[in-house]
């Protein structure tokens, strides 16, 4: 798996502090863009504990990512606020073996780790027999199994994007997504630290949302995301 932050809104802190004070003061847009230009870890620590998160919209960031499973950009693609360009299986044909992802389940099991690659391996060859008779890309790939591998490129506001971590950094998400969602993490909080110092599993600032369902580990959790 390879994430990629490719582009984000230029000056993001900036910007999403212009935006919060221009709510609370007549001065002019040039003059609040100036002012954001100095410390603002106090006054963004401010807004982000009194919940004004609209104004996170105003940033936004847009990853790269390579290697993770259809099974994973399913899910992925369900977080509605956010813009999508994934790969195509119907204009990119697989006539070499397609990539793969194989869960850590399965490949610490040699024996079904076997029967899994033979059944990728039956997988890809009718597929490639389903071309050769002519069958157009778009109907040969519905024999193309959740783990081939796809490529995305994903833009997110730092808004969605903190309530995107709160799902899926936690651990009763599933084992690729929350890799995935820990590495946008670790470059979001390159990007802009204050932001996303706080970001991460719900379960960071209070309780375990999940209720029954806790993993009950939160302590090493918050150790885990403190040290990201």
């Amino acid at each position: 798996m390879i994430v990629q932050l490719l582009t984000h809104t230029s000056e993001p802190e900036m910007t999403v502090a212009a935006a919060a004070r221009l709510c609370y003061s007549d001065a002019s847009i040039a003059r609040l863009m100036e002012r954001g230009r100095g410390d603002q870890s106090a006054f963004l620590q401010k807004i982000l504990s009194l919940g004004h998160l609209s104004v996170l919209e105003h940033a936004a960031f847009t990853f790269g990512i390579e290697g993770i499973s259809r099974a994973c950009s399913h899910q992925l693609v369900r977080h509605r606020i956010a813009s999508f360009s994934q790969q195509s299986q119907r204009y990119v044909s697989h006539k070499e073996r397609f990539a793969a992802v194989t869960p850590p389940t399965i490949a610490a099991r040699p024996d079904l780790s076997a029967r899994f690659e033979a059944l990728l391996g039956e997988m890809h060859k009718t597929y490639g027999e389903l071309l050769e008779a002519g069958i157009p890309a778009e109907d040969a790939r519905f024999v193309l199994p959740s783990a081939a591998q796809t490529k995305i490129v994903v833009t997110m506001n730092a808004r969605e994007l903190r309530h995107f971590f709160a799902l899926r950094c936690c651990r009763r998400a599933q084992w690729e997504i929350r890799d995935m969602a820990v590495e946008m993490l670790r470059t979001a909080r390159s990007a802009a630290p204050l932001l996303f110092a706080d970001a991460g599993p719900g379960c960071l600032a209070g309780r375990c949302p999940e209720g029954a369902m806790t993993c009950g580990e939160m302590a090493a959790l918050r150790e885990e995301f403190q040290n990201l």
